[in-house]
């Protein structure tokens, strides 16, 4: 899935997701039956359905010997005690005798009379004996199986370790992940969407296999009104049967009174009812409003993650894979959509009409079935023996024939590359009004945000740039993540990293005109920044609950997994080696799950050359530990040391185990230092390793191009020799490779590795700068610490820091065009340059964009303004009360999304306090602004200086409403977080987002994203506190 909107995260990263319910309910005590029972192999096993019983006084009476003082070994030992009919009181003094202070001695030679203490401790100890045999005679015996203790105490009622029913029956399952006894082979489902009364009815059908002995069947179901369920064993007879339910993780269940055997085949029927969603997840529904004022609705799905059971009941986990026979009834003025192509349509009594889709040639998880009804228009064509199709809302379709072309272009590059043809008939891709993921990579049927899919024919290059972009991402999956698909969400990298990587890989040979290695570089430096923090997780990271899988949405997946792709590509031999190794993975697990250790081990097994070293020990060090490594560089003559650290912002409740990464290590020299040809490699295993250069060689310059992730601190020398450098010949080195040096100075600065006055120094260089990754990226950085300072109120800072981002920079301001621009890199410069400059007040910046503005609106928009140029336009005119009324009337009428969107982020730049309380209420109710848009909205608010209180006052008042719209852990979640919390650096903010976030306990207090919104407030802090007084000096 795309989830993040490129726009939303500085065009830096591209699109997505949604879902679910609260990892913070609390539950009864769970024993994990499956685990603990293999503790103890010379035990029978038991039945994996049986329940786990244990009196409440039993209980009590154990926790009253010291629970607290249990450690976890102990925790462990006592349920696995429990599975065993062992009383915990035995094993706990067993275990207390062992370190007993009265050891056991040798028998005496002749007796003697004891001593008076003795006696003492005798007593005691037959006492204690005497009062645990009086317990456990008058505790009932138990027999711990699902129907508890035969004879109950009537003064200590049971106390279930499975849950409890919504019928208050006990549930059978007690854990998140659903057990493997049985597994779909495939589902019939009929759905029946009825946009008047906004609900829809299903009639589904599972048709499953046995794997292993059980007497339940769990599978998932959420908001789903269950009228029927029935259920039949290979060729008996169907027989009703009573549907359990377990809200908290959204299981349903039923129970057998005869066991299934393995190789048995069962078949599941249920009918049920449920709610049209009114938010961006399940069956949800949707409107637009045409030309002519008709307001239209639709109905569409969006199931990533763990929404397919808000649609009908299913084996909602990514390994159940299985085929999908789809029927949808429609009243005739709709047509529908689906994963395959419609098979046919029939007329039923009432007048509604059933189309039927072909069975799915394909094992799909329920994440990525989809259908839609609405009432689109579709342009198509014939690309190897696929039809491909781009659809609308009828209004747009002239904006749908770039992304057709597009489509058909990568798909082509996509089969060839590959050596596997895209296995479906047919692939529909699908402008949704109202989608809150990018994109969504549906079997067959992917969907798209209109702003993601459509440009018209005055679009600039830089809109087609993230329109192909997007496309490229979704196609990508069609092989990484549908054919070959992750196990289970921990390893969501492998769909997402891939599809991002694939991405910008494809674009380069595909459209190499779009400039896209620019895009990657600045992404894989955000991915740096995120990855640096200690709340940050590994890219392979454990997973139970909704919210964790949520928050697996992020740029760890997305970003870093495609960055260590790109490092690992780098760093093998040949063109062609990393290449084959994806072709391996893809043809060896088609169809199939897989998780990371799958992947490298398929790379390891191509023939790479003998000196080359194993794939699989080298990549599982960036991904099985979180971070990435900062390297060291110091110089003795011929001797170049680099020392590997982990780097972390901050230190706090950090592991201190030892953590070393296989870092495949670039370098360039002065000797050479631009072409491929010039790329030396060394890896660095250890900690420490001594590379050999000629003393001769006046510079180097580790990491070529930022291919490799991690970051480089020089010593004194080092960083002197390339600051020379630079300053002689700003082309000594590549674009990227000058980015990275920013970059790298800049985060060096946050660690405390480096002065700020150094970071200013290395700065210096740039007002002989034109090319795009430098300047874009001195610009964000230099941006980021400008509003830190504004929202300080450090005015007199705030002034010299404008000066100086005016003299290093204006002169390449003032050289910008106004007038059209065709090549995306300069675009990308251009606007950069100029929205700096317009946002500082820059004088010639404000009114060439308030003339442009002018003509624009005189002239019916006849004259245009560049694609490029329209975001800084628009903000310069938001700050009027005449240009924001006119801004805000043209958004109401403007049909064409990409340019919709501008002019809301430039309705949202104003610093007039009463319109940035209405356009938050706007789009937090949905309607005029769409609701997807409010991270955007909040984003454009919080940068600048009126607004940013506004709207984390707004988050506060409005919390249960937000996750109420975006389920917890999502992306948008995690953005808002993000965006509102982001530029505070005092202790008083800290305060207040702690203490709020604090008192939402199960309604958001642990989610990852509030970790690191916490985390950059304390960084922010005391980066101020370090820096302060050097910047008062030095600017």
């Amino acid at each position: 899935m795309d989830p993040f909107d490129s726009r939303i995260t500085e065009r830096a990263n591209l699109p997505r997701n949604m879902i679910e319910n609260s990892m913070f309910e609390e539950e009864p005590d769970v024993v994990d039956l499956a685990k603990d029972s293999t503790t103890f192999p010379t035990f029978p096993t038991l039945d994996p359905d049986e329940a786990v019983f244990e009196p409440s006084s039993s209980r009590l009476l154990v926790r009253g010997l010291g629970e607290n003082d249990l450690d976890e070994d102990e925790e462990d030992y006592e349920s696995s005690a429990r599975l065993l009919g062992m009383t915990f009181m035995n094993r706990s003094s067993a275990h207390r005798s062992i370190s007993s202070p009265y050891t056991r001695q040798g028998p005496p030679r002749s007796c003697s009379r004891p001593s008076a203490r003795t006696m003492v401790v005798c007593v005691l100890f037959l006492v204690i004996i005497v009062s645990m045999i009086m317990v456990l005679y008058f505790l009932p015996g138990c027999t711990f199986t699902r129907a508890g203790c035969h004879k109950p105490n009537q003064t200590a009622p049971l106390e279930p370790v499975y849950p409890v029913s919504t019928n208050g029956e006990l549930f059978p399952w007690a854990q998140y992940r659903l057990p493997y006894s049985v597994h779909p082979v495939s589902y019939n489902l009929t759905i029946s969407p009825d946009f008047d009364s906004m609900t829809f009815t299903g009639h589904t059908v599972i048709n499953m296999t046995v794997l292993h002995k059980t007497k339940i069947i769990v599978f998932h179901g959420a908001n789903l009104i269950i009228a029927k369920t029935t259920f039949r064993l290979e060729n008996g007879e169907a027989s009703n049967v009573t549907l359990l339910e377990y809200k908290p993780r959204q299981q349903l269940a039923i129970k057998l009174s005869t066991e299934l055997k393995a190789g048995q085949f069962c078949v599941l029927t249920i009918d049920y009812s449920a709610d049209l969603s009114h938010t961006y997840d399940g069956f949800y529904n949707s409107s637009y409003t045409e030309m002519d004022g008709v307001r239209r609705v639709l109905a569409a799905t969006q199931f990533e993650p763990l929404s397919a059971r808000k649609a009908f009941p299913c084996f909602d986990e990514p390994s159940f894979k299985a085929t999908f026979l789809i029927k949808i009834n429609r009243k005739p003025d709709l047509m529908t959509l689906s994963n395959m192509p419609k098979a046919q349509s029939t007329t039923l009594p009432g007048g509604l009409i059933q189309d039927e889709f072909e069975h799915s040639k394909v094992n799909m998880s329920t994440y990525l079935v989809a259908f839609i009804v609405a009432n689109f228009t579709p342009i198509s064509t014939n690309v190897s023996n696929t039809q491909v199709s781009v659809y609308s809302v009828p209004e747009k379709k002239q904006h749908t024939t770039y992304a057709l072309e597009a489509a058909s272009r990568l798909l082509e590059f996509y089969n060839n590359f590959f050596e596997i043809n895209y296995p479906l008939e047919k692939l529909d891709l699908v402008a949704i009004p109202d989608f809150l993921a990018g994109a969504m990579e549906n079997w067959g049927l992917i969907t798209f945000r209109e702003t993601t899919l459509l440009v018209s024919n005055l679009s600039s290059s830089l809109e087609k740039q993230v329109v192909a972009s997007v496309i490229a991402h979704e196609l990508a999956h069609q092989w990484f993540g549908n054919l070959v698909t992750m196990r289970w969400w921990d390893d969501l990298w492998l769909n997402e990293g891939f599809a991002t990587y694939m991405q910008f890989m494809s674009l380069q040979t595909v459209y190499p005109e779009l400039d896209i290695g620019d895009i990657f570089l600045t992404v894989r430096f955000r991915a740096l920044d995120k990855d640096a923090m200690n709340s940050s997780h590994a890219v392979s990271t454990e997973v139970n609950a909704a919210e964790q899988v949520e928050e697996m949405f992020d740029s760890v997946s997305y970003e870093k997994g495609a960055s260590i792709l790109l490092m690992l590509n780098a760093s093998l031999p040949g063109d062609q080696q990393f290449k084959k190794g994806i072709i391996q993975y893809l043809k060896q697990f088609s169809g199939l799950n897989t998780d990371t250790s799958d992947l490298w081990n398929s790379l390891t097994q191509v023939e790479f050359s003998t000196q080359h070293q194993n794939v699989s020990e080298m990549m599982s060090t960036w991904t099985s530990q979180k971070g990435f490594p900062l390297v060291t560089v110091s110089r003795r003559g011929d001797d170049v040391i680099l020392t590997q650290q982990q780097f972390t912002l901050t230190s706090d409740n950090v592991t201190h185990t030892p953590t070393l990464w296989n870092i495949p290590v670039t370098y360039v020299n002065d000797s050479c230092s631009l072409g491929p040809e010039c790329k030396q490699v060394f890896t660095l295993k250890t900690k420490t390793a001594t590379l050999k250069v000629s003393e001769s060689v006046k510079w180097l310059k580790l990491n070529y191009r930022n291919t490799g992730f991690y970051i480089v601190n020089y010593d004194d020398d080092g960083w002197t020799a390339l600051r020379t450098a630079l300053s002689n010949n700003v082309s000594v080195l590549s674009s990227e490779d000058r980015a990275s040096l920013i970059h790298n100075m800049f985060a060096l600065s946050r660690l405390g590795r480096v002065s700020f006055r150094q970071v200013l120094n290395l700065l210096n260089y740039l007002s002989n700068e034109t090319e795009t990754p430098p300047v874009t990226e001195a610009l964000f950085q230099l941006n980021n610490i400008y509003r830190l300072l504004d929202k300080r109120q450090e005015y007199g800072l705030v002034a010299r820091l404008k000066d100086f981002i005016l003299h290093l920079l204006g002169p390449l301001m003032d050289k910008q065009t106004w007038e059209e621009e065709d090549s995306v890199s300069k675009q990308v410069l251009r606007s950069a340059l100029l929205e700096t400059a317009c946002s500082l007040n820059e004088e010639k910046c404000i009114q060439k964009a308030k003339e442009l503005f002018k003509q624009h609106v005189e002239s019916n928009a006849t004259v245009r303004i560049p694609g490029d140029l329209q975001q800084v336009v628009f903000n310069v005119a938001a700050q009027s009360d005449e240009g924001w009324t006119t801004l805000h009337q043209m958004y109401y009428y403007t049909k064409y999304d990409a340019e919709k969107r501008k002019m809301l982020k430039g309705l949202a730049s104003t610093q007039d306090a009463r319109q940035i309380v209405m356009i938050l209420k706007y789009a937090l109710k949905g309607g005029f602004i769409q609701t997807q848009e409010l991270p955007l909205v909040i984003k454009t608010v919080c940068d600048g200086f009126t607004g940013y209180l506004f709207a984390w006052d707004f988050i506060q008042e409005n919390w249960d409403t937000l996750i109420e719209k975006f389920p917890l852990g999502s992306f948008s979640i995690q953005a808002i977080i993000k965006f509102a919390t982001s530029q505070f650096s005092t202790q008083a903010h800290l305060n207040q987002v702690q203490g709020f976030f604090s008192s939402l306990k199960e309604r958001g207090s642990q989610m990852r994203s509030v970790q690191e919104a916490l985390e950059t407030i304390r960084l922010n802090q005391r980066w101020m506190n370090d820096n302060l007084p050097v910047l008062h000096k030095w600017l």
